[in-house]
């Protein structure tokens, strides 16, 4: 293994302090098997039997992330859909939803078509309204179809979209096998849509996701530890790997990020440990917490 770039830093965080570790799950605690690799777990149950409690906090519908919640023997709420949704498995408590508006949506929906005709792609942009935890997409593409593989839920093909908005959406996505087009579509909305309006995400190079403006990981972990646990920041590390982590890196006393991760947010990481496929999470927790 490499030797990480992190490791050249003369000191590090305290993290004598720490009682809530948030995990992300993709590109995080789970790579290409999808599943959470033996010497991760083991380390997130060390770091149980120490006092410290764990969360997970993703871009996954909520129903998609039940089986690594499961997995990790997490008794906290579960942060799904970039923290827009914020519910405890055990006594089915939603604590806090925040979605995007209908008008919204749709306007979204119009925009990407416009794309579409004034691109003339050969290939549509899949797109994804997430509706009361169920997903709603036009039709069955291939990037769905692989999407649907990995997150083990049956989107509902519904052809125009706007049928199904009688409910606000969690969440929009748009899915493209074109990592070009996924940026210019955010810089694009970025510029028609303040911070106020929407937020705007990339969770893997292909994924656009649009949000309720108060939706973000970070939001959603200072509501867990704060409002709910009566934690500080500082009691507080998180690890994630991508765009939609940077928030909650940037929120905790110890922000992580994956190997993996664009250098970019590495930037806004504390420390950086190994990749994903490198059980860089079990890393991470052997470093600072046990």
């Amino acid at each position: 293994m490499s030797v990480l770039a992190s490791d050249l830093q003369s000191s590090l965080p305290d993290a004598s302090d720490i009682r809530l570790l948030v995990l992300d799950i993709d590109g995080t605690i789970s790579g290409e098997s999808n599943t959470i690799r033996p010497a991760v777990l083991e380390a997130i149950r060390a770091v149980q039997a120490k006092g410290i409690q764990v969360a997970i906090a993703t871009g996954r519908m909520y129903c998609a992330a039940l089986r690594f919640y499961e997995a990790v023997g997490s008794t906290l709420p579960l942060l799904s859909y970039q923290g827009a949704y914020v519910k405890e498995p055990k006594t089915g408590v939603v604590h806090h939803h925040w979605p995007v508006a209908r008008h919204t949506a749709e306007q979204l929906l119009d925009y990407f078509e416009d794309v579409e005709r004034q691109s003339d792609l050969h290939t549509p942009l899949s797109i994804h309204f997430y509706i009361n935890d169920r997903l709603y997409v036009r039709e069955m593409t291939p990037e769905t179809e692989a999407y649907a593989e990995r997150s083990g839920v049956m989107p509902n093909p519904v052809g125009d979209l706007r049928s199904v908005l009688t409910d606000d959406p969690t969440k929009v996505l748009a899915l493209s096998h074109d990592p070009a087009l996924i940026d210019h579509l955010l810089d694009s909305l970025r510029q028609r849509y303040t911070p106020a309006e929407l937020y705007f995400t990339k969770s893997v190079a292909t994924f656009f996701e649009a949000a309720n403006p108060q939706v973000n990981k970070g939001v959603a972990v200072r509501y867990l530890a704060e409002q709910l646990l009566g934690l500080s920041a500082a009691q507080v590390m998180t690890i994630g790997d991508n765009f939609n982590d940077v928030e909650m890196l940037d929120y905790a006393q110890i922000g992580i990020a994956m190997g993996n991760a664009p250098e970019a947010v590495q930037a806004f990481a504390d420390w950086t440990t190994a990749d994903v496929e490198e059980d860089g999470v079990a890393i991470a927790l052997e470093k600072f917490l046990l």
